[in-house]
């Protein structure tokens, strides 16, 4: 009888061993699933960290700096153009080209599309050339100018595509949510400002 009693508490003592393992199992599977779901809502708070004036922004940025690197690419081909004036050009291509990959990385982690950047890129008919964009009429004398014409005009095209990359770049400030997007927002801002000054000089010294 004492064997038998002795035999039975053992199995209790077994089966609730046995219990709390699978409990801790669970716990265990309960906690990984909680984890895992707190890593994903992370990677999707930080997917989301954007609203539609960031998307706008980039969307709308990348053909706009396209634009002015085929007008600088444009002049850079051209010869007896002002030393100061290539320098700028290549200045403006050698910034704006990076600025459109980033955005194009930022599009695409948002699950964005672009904007569509073919060869000869100018003012989408839907816009009416806003944003400072050159319209075709534009970029042909562009391309048709020589010498002092076409540096005189290079800068009075870029003076205004500047001016409408500003006034983009303000409203991305004002309303955009991505701290990134609105970080090179205000370097647009910064730095094409600066820029129209030194066209504006460039212009009256031509």
């Amino acid at each position: 009888m004492r064997n038998r009693t002795i035999a039975i508490a053992a199995a209790i003592i077994a089966a609730a061993a046995i219990t709390t393992a699978c409990s801790d199992d669970n716990d265990e599977a309960t906690h990984g699933g909680m984890t895992m779901h707190s890593t994903s809502a992370t990677s999707e708070a930080s997917a989301a960290d954007h609203n539609d004036a960031d998307i706008a922004f980039a969307q709308q940025m990348i053909p706009h700096h396209a634009q002015a690197v085929e007008m600088s690419e444009i002049v850079l081909a051209k010869p007896g153009i002002d030393p100061r004036v290539t320098g700028l050009a290549n200045q403006i291509k050698a910034a704006q080209a990076p600025e459109i990959e980033q955005m194009q990385s930022w599009l695409a982690e948002w699950d964005q599309p672009s904007m569509p950047m073919g060869t000869h890129m100018t003012a989408p008919p839907m816009r009416g050339g806003m944003m400072g964009m050159m319209s075709e009429q534009d970029m042909a004398a562009l391309q048709d100018a020589e010498g002092v014409d076409a540096a005189r005009l290079y800068l009075t095209q870029m003076i205004a595509h500047h001016e409408g990359a500003i006034d983009m770049a303000q409203k991305e400030i004002e309303s955009g949510s991505n701290a990134d997007a609105i970080a090179l927002a205000q370097a647009i801002v910064t730095t094409q400002q600066a820029e129209i000054t030194t066209m504006e000089q460039l212009l009256m010294q031509l």
